[in-house]
């Protein structure tokens, strides 16, 4: 089973950018569609964006045009970079396959955007 260890959050102001690390374990490529999900206090899990093995990549609308997921295959990591963030965005940040109920879910990583 792939273990996923997230990490690189952090208090930001509005219009600030930071990049979230995915680290796998195992391999990456084990898992065909890697995500990102967060969730705010008070609202449900949301999808914020996803990459296949291949390369292919889809976001929310909400991010799209601010938000990058890639990969780096020699260090066997995803990131999610986040460039304007919005008081929105604040929320815990958890990568996953796209399917949430197969494997476990880790502690997520908490992103704060604030002035």
């Amino acid at each position: 089973q792939v273990q996923l260890v997230e990490s690189g959050g952090g208090l930001v102001q509005p219009g600030g950018s930071l990049r979230l690390s995915c680290a796998a374990s195992g391999s990456i490529f084990a898992i065909y569609v890697v995500a990102w999900f967060r969730q705010a206090p008070g609202k449900q899990r949301e999808l914020v964006a996803s990459a296949t093995t291949g390369g292919y990549t889809n976001y929310a609308d909400s991010v799209k045009g601010r938000f990058t997921i890639f990969r780096d295959n020699a260090k066997n990591t995803v990131y999610l970079q986040m460039n304007n963030l919005k008081p929105e965005d604040t929320a815990v940040y958890y990568c996953h396959d796209i399917r949430p109920a197969i494997g476990s879910w880790g502690q997520g990583t908490q992103v704060t955007v604030s002035s």
